[in-house]
């Protein structure tokens, strides 16, 4: 299946624990040539960064990688992401993801069931607010797991001056994928894929979603979360190589990411990661992920060689990369590299 993008388009995750740096952070990301940053979910509200973002930039796509669908609802997510579409001028992505039951349980009191299922239906439910504000449609969602039937005029934003922004979803098993080529616009794959586990999960589980809704692959964007592991010194590169080997251990400990492993035969690594994983024996974890492992999951080498090597592992699967760093990210580190990944091949 080719991929119709002339090149790789460049996104990263935006280095930010204070929603008060979204000032400078986006803007220095855009100075440096990303096509698109993303904010993440964690310490801080993702979409609140990008209001502010979206006031200091200029052509710099902007989403949530990941923002926690489970967390909120359809209709909360599409005013959202409504608003962000307009503020940022038609730069907006709404990426969701599902998280884990136990933190949409106990640290968000939600619901969590049939993940895949109800993902989907966030997307639709989402696409049909949007449609009805668009004036094309009445608003009668009625699904398993959400309803949405009343919209008067008080509560009708009308049509975005934009149009409605592109719905990316995360995920990792097939599942969760096949909803993103079903009815997601884009897909950002997890960092824990080697170049077959793409090749050999994603994609297949990407064409059944597709095939339901009769889709081909131009109509969905892919975007792939990638390892990246280079430095500028032997020490430094020793240091971002440890860190990225205590990354994969601890993805590689965890059964929802065992299908990457069983891609390589590793499945005996996964079950030993797990058991010392139970007993907290972190460094004896890393110490088992070997320069093998960590090459084929990562993207690992000299400064100069980074953007051919990205291009290697993508080739005919993604659209996008998004640079996944080991380390807390300098941005003017990978200034170079994003160059280079923005010259056509």
């Amino acid at each position: 299946m080719p991929v119709a993008a002339k090149r790789l388009q460049v996104y990263t995750t935006a280095p930010m624990e204070d929603a008060r740096d979204a000032r400078t952070t986006f803007r220095h990301l855009e100075q440096i040539g990303y096509d698109g940053a993303f904010s993440f979910e964690a310490k801080l509200d993702p979409f609140l960064p990008l209001a502010l973002a979206a006031e200091h930039t200029q052509s710099l796509r902007l989403g949530t990688a990941i923002a926690i669908a489970f967390a909120r609802n359809p209709m909360n997510l599409a005013n959202l992401a409504h608003g962000l579409q307009s503020i940022t001028g038609g730069r907006f992505m709404l990426g969701l993801g599902s998280q884990v039951r136990p933190h949409i349980e106990n640290r968000f009191s939600m619901t969590w069931s049939k993940p895949a299922a109800r993902m989907r239906e966030i997307v639709l439910a989402i696409k049909a607010i949007f449609d009805a504000w668009e004036g094309n449609s009445r608003l009668d969602f009625r699904g398993e797991f959400y309803r949405h039937t009343i919209m008067i005029p008080a509560f009708d934003p009308g049509p975005n001056p934009f149009g409605p922004p592109p719905i990316f979803t995360g995920g990792f098993g097939p599942l969760m994928t096949a909803v993103a080529g079903e009815v997601a616009d884009g897909f950002i794959a997890h960092p824990f894929n080697s170049r077959e586990s793409l090749l050999k999960n994603m994609m297949p589980a990407l064409d059944e979603g597709l095939s339901r809704s009769g889709r081909r692959r131009k109509d969905l964007e892919i975007i792939c979360a990638t390892l990246t592991v280079t430095a500028d010194t032997d020490e430094e590169m020793e240091r971002v190589r440890l860190a990225a080997r205590k990354q994969l251990a601890f993805y590689g400990s965890t059964p929802a990411y065992l299908p990457t492993l069983v891609c390589h035969g590793w499945e005996d690594l996964h079950r030993e990661l797990n058991r010392l994983s139970k007993a907290g024996r972190w460094d004896d974890m890393t110490d088992l992920i070997d320069d093998s492992i960590l090459e084929t999951i990562a993207v690992v080498g000299p400064r100069r060689e980074m953007s051919r090597l990205l291009r290697e592992r993508l080739k005919g699967i993604a659209d996008g990369v998004s640079l996944t760093h080991n380390r807390a990210p300098d941005p003017d580190h990978w200034a170079d590299i994003v160059a280079e990944l923005r010259l056509p091949e």
